[in-house]
């Protein structure tokens, strides 16, 4: 395996918090790039959070062993059924419901928070408000599945462990309690001795030979970013699972640069999973706000889908400045009925995507708030968004490879006899919900078949 990345677990580097970032924050950046108030200067490493920014949207990704679940808030669920075989008509929905999605929240260690300790503990009580508001404004609320261990969590409130979601890391790694991919999938894997991860080796370009092989041209790095060595590999088949991002630049540049066959949709079907950041100031000021200790681990969310004219879902966000701002951040995710595209000009990823995608978005948002706010008072989050909007702000990036289209049914890029893609891209653009458990599932749904037609023989 071919990690850009560092292996983290083997680095002996800890993972900084959101309000003491260190070099682990960033990739490569002389500053932090979290979503908001990066006014922390950086050297320059190989940090395990990096930004990739376009003309009309930001994308935050992860660097690593174990990818963009080493920086995500560990959301583990399960899309509606009714959305998913919307998104998915040509897929078995029984057997993704009946097995593949039971199967992948089990591998990952999916658990959910207990009530009395979200009721008691004082670090949730951003969570109690944005639940007791969101009911005040005729909202329907749900309990959110995450793969941070919550056992360890209330071992950490007592004090009794190291804090981790109590001591604000996430964006920027979780040291304790989170089973990131590297703690599940990658460890059971190395554990049989078939595997080998190679960190910090970034693949350039991928060749397709005469015999079907493939060469991959590859830049080894250290922790500063300098190249210390170009190395070539050779292999029979491959898998390319480099994140939605990663793989579509490595296929469209492998295609510009030495004509590597991709299928023509390849870069299409691409959106942000509905993703758009939202907020209110002035909550409960008077009444301690939402809490000066925050978990940076969410456990609710606002379910709004059923609605016809403004269907969404609005995860109650933490913002865990260290001191109370009395502040309520919502990251919805909508539907994407206008979705993008990603091409390769000039030696760069282009994105077609601009405010009529995210309209539709804006205006679920401007719903929600509004709603919200004469409910319960409260102003919109002028102080962390352009007019209270984040509309540029996606940390799902979907699609672009898409199962079924660009490839077969079970990943096989098409126009390849050897070639398999297993990540976000696979998924057209939305998916109602965190997209961590769906991109997991349809990774066993078509590795099973993968090995059921024997085509790592």
């Amino acid at each position: 395996m071919l990690e850009m990345g560092m292996n983290w677990g083997k680095s002996g580097i800890p993972y900084s918090n959101l309000l003491k970032p260190d070099k682990s924050a960033g990739w490569l950046k002389t500053k932090t790039i979290a979503p908001f108030f990066n006014i922390f200067s950086l050297k320059p490493f190989t940090g395990v959070l990096d930004r990739l920014d376009f003309e009309h949207i930001n994308i935050w990704v992860g660097r690593g062993v174990g990818g963009g679940s080493l920086v995500n808030g560990g959301m583990a669920v399960t899309p509606k059924e009714s959305y998913f075989k919307e998104v998915f008509p040509n897929l078995d929905s029984d057997l993704f419901y009946n097995i593949y999605f039971p199967r992948a929240r089990q591998e990952l260690k999916v658990n959910v928070i207990s009530e009395e300790f979200l009721k008691e503990c004082p670090f949730y009580k951003f969570t109690r408000v944005g639940e007791e508001e969101a009911h005040k404004a005729g909202f329907k609320t749900m309990r959110v599945s995450n793969v941070y261990d919550f056992s360890y969590m209330e071992k950490e409130y007592r004090n009794e462990v190291p804090r981790s979601a109590f001591n604000t890391e996430v964006i920027y790694g979780n040291n304790y309690g989170k089973n990131s991919l590297d703690k599940t999938y990658l460890q059971k894997a190395l554990e049989t001795g078939n595997l080998e991860i190679l960190d910090l080796h970034s693949v350039d370009e991928i060749n397709l030979n005469q015999d079907k092989s493939y060469t991959l041209k590859v830049h080894q790095i250290d922790t500063s970013g300098k190249t210390i060595a170009e190395k070539t590999f050779n292999c029979k088949k491959l898998i390319v699972a480099a994140g939605t991002m990663g793989t579509l630049k490595l296929l469209l540049k492998s295609n510009a640069v030495n004509n590597f066959p991709i299928p023509e949709n390849i870069g299409k079907n691409w959106g942000n999973n509905g993703n758009f950041m939202t907020g209110r100031n002035w909550v409960k000021p008077l009444s301690g706000g939402t809490g000066a200790k925050q978990s940076t681990i969410p456990v609710a969310g606002v379910d709004n889908w059923d609605d016809p004219e403004h269907p969404f879902f609005a995860e109650i966000a933490p913002l865990p400045m260290g001191m109370d701002v009395a502040t309520a951040l919502y990251l919805q995710i909508n539907r994407v009925d206008k979705k993008g595209s990603v091409s390769y000009v000039d030696q760069n990823l282009k994105i077609n995507w601009d405010a009529s995608n995210t309209q539709k978005m804006r205006e679920n948002a401007d719903y929600f708030i509004k709603k919200m706010n004469r409910a319960n008072g409260g102003t919109r989050a002028h102080l962390l968004f352009d007019n209270g909007f984040g509309a540029n702000i996606c940390y799902h990036p979907l699609g672009g490879c898409v199962l079924g289209e660009a490839t077969n049914e079970f990943g096989k890029l098409k126009n390849h006899d050897h070639l398999f893609v297993l990540d976000g891209s696979l998924i057209p653009g939305t998916i109602g919900v965190n997209p961590f458990v769906t991109i997991v599932a349809l990774t066993e749904y078509c590795i099973e078949n993968l090995i059921q037609n024997n085509e790592f023989a």
